[in-house]
């Protein structure tokens, strides 16, 4: 009777395990992303994507939608902020317009190194700024590499006076404006999908943008000169809807969310690295022409910049000093 008895209590319990685990609801989330599927930031949305759906035990699937398929940034950031959306991974640039604290961390020449960039975006800045991003309606996810940007265009760039006059595509960003301005350059905000037929028919001279960019989108093919200035260093950006992730998740599975993000970090920066070699090998033998610049070559582009610095808000300023302080 006795073993009868424990037999009974063991199959029940199987039975209401195994009965929460089929009644147990997906949750389906949608993540928007700008680049095509094989690029090193989508490649690490699956990634991102795959450590949730496992650390949630296949309760929580997030699709990835890639190469624009739900829209281009600006429309889909705000979607996000809506809730039709439920994440979209994006430049910090278009951020910046909710929460202008951000500018303090894409400054022109801001960052010493990569290893300076990481510390400060995994650390209490970063941390910080991600938190502050709930009072516009979202929730800061984590970050991503978004590598080293140069200006490439239609002719010869070797100093800041080369920009002089020229029409230059930037982001839709208040900063980037300023930073191409004060190099005597003509700013031309532009949707990303927009760019290519922009260089290639005249209603811009360049742009900007990190290698595996300049391949992907294939504007070397109409824009064959490239400085390597390296003025910024703009980290991206995954967010979600705060509407949306407090409806259909706890708070515990936003923190886990939140770190799948974070260790998702690892695989995307090393697909990173991998890219910008092997897009800096292909424009080259496309017969781009790469310009590389001198400390004190590199210095005149820098020198340019104290007017943007100079115009920032005191609470950014502040966020810029902290930067600097990190060793």
């Amino acid at each position: 009777m006795k073993k009868f008895l424990t037999l009974c209590l063991a199959l029940l319990l199987i039975f209401s395990v195994v009965g929460c685990k089929l009644g147990q609801k997906e949750i389906k989330m949608r993540l928007a992303e700008t680049h095509p599927a094989d690029y090193p930031t989508t490649q690490g949305d699956y990634e991102f994507a795959k450590l949730v759906k496992e650390r949630s035990n296949g309760k929580i699937t997030i699709e990835v939608y890639h190469s624009k398929q739900l829209g281009e940034e600006k429309a889909v950031i705000e979607q996000v902020q809506l809730g039709a959306i439920d994440f979209t991974r994006v430049s910090l640039a278009p951020v910046a317009s909710f929460d202008a604290k951000f500018n303090a961390l894409q400054m022109p020449f801001l960052y010493r190194d990569t290893d300076h960039l990481w510390k400060v975006l995994n650390g209490n800045i970063g941390d910080e700024l991600l938190a502050g991003l709930e009072k516009s309606d979202f929730i800061g996810i984590g970050w991503f590499d978004g590598g080293i940007r140069n200006f490439y265009t239609k002719r010869l760039v070797k100093t800041p006076k080369d920009l002089k006059g020229m029409k230059i595509r930037v982001q839709q960003s208040e900063l980037m404006v300023d930073m191409v301005k004060a190099l005597g350059a003509t700013a031309t905000p532009l949707p990303y999908g927009e760019v290519y037929s922009a260089l290639q028919t005249g209603v811009v001279d360049g742009a900007e943008n990190n290698y595996p960019s300049y391949d992907s989108t294939s504007h070397y093919e109409v824009a064959k000169f490239l400085v390597e200035d390296e003025h910024l260093r703009i980290p991206e950006i995954i967010i979600a809807s705060k509407k949306a992730l407090n409806s259909k998740l706890s708070k515990k599975e936003i923190e886990m969310v939140k770190q799948a993000a974070r260790d998702a970090q690892t695989l995307q920066i090393k697909l990173w690295n991998e890219k910008v070699t092997a897009s800096k090998e292909k424009v080259k033998a496309a017969k781009c022409v790469i310009t590389e610049l001198s400390a004190d070559e590199k210095k005149a582009f820098q020198d340019a910049m104290s007017p943007v610095y100079d115009k920032q808000a005191d609470d950014i300023k502040a966020i810029i000093k902290k930067v600097q302080e990190i060793q």
